[in-house]
């Protein structure tokens, strides 16, 4: 079935000093792949960097995923106010266009869960024909940031930010992503919808 749909290369970062240290194992990674590989029917190939949180070297890392061919780049951890905190300044280092939007919507959805979530600095940009979005740290706050809010019966109350991806994607020159409506319903005018 999975022959319908583009195979995508999607690039995945988690930003941790302590983690890529070895201090303890990193949970950013395994959660970024395990949502994407539930939320969408692309054949995914994923590219996976686990670094300290440097700013040339988050930098770099986003320049060669791009290069690489990752029509999406997401990172985990480094996004607060606290000194070490840099993925933000490195993703805007690297920008071609800022994607605002994406960056108001994530810190909507923390809202309803913590009052700290003012304080996250999450960005979105776009480099060439690739999309570089800032997630959260925790691996709760990670699906919930991509998925959105749902009530008791399945409706959603606060749209994730993945339904706007697959069209923002499509608008920089990228593959086309198909999703599993069940997990997260991407959202295109009807003119951009392809059949299967």
């Amino acid at each position: 079935m999975s022959a319908h749909f583009d195979a995508v290369k999607i690039g995945i970062v988690s930003v941790s000093d302590r983690a890529s240290s070895g201090v303890y194992v990193d949970k950013g990674l395994p959660a970024l792949k395990d949502w994407l590989t539930r939320a969408l029917r692309n054949p995914v190939t994923f590219e996976e960097r686990l670094i300290p949180d440097e700013q040339a070297g988050i930098s770099s890392a986003l320049i060669d995923l791009v290069d690489a061919g990752c029509c999406l780049v997401l990172t985990t951890g480094g996004t607060g106010p606290a000194l070490r905190d840099v993925t933000p300044e490195a993703t805007l280092a690297v920008a071609h266009r800022v994607m605002p939007g994406f960056g108001e919507q994530m810190r909507q959805i923390s809202l309803k869960f913590v009052p700290t979530a003012i304080l996250s600095r999450q960005v979105a940009v776009v480099r060439g024909q690739s999309l570089i979005l800032n997630l959260p740290g925790q691996p709760k706050a990670i699906a919930e940031t991509l998925e959105g809010l749902k009530n008791e019966t399945g409706e959603s109350v606060v749209p994730g930010i993945f339904a706007a991806i697959p069209y923002c994607i499509d608008l920089i020159g990228g593959p086309y992503l198909e999703t599993d409506p069940a997990v997260c319903k991407a959202f295109r005018p009807k003119n951009a919808i392809r059949a299967v």
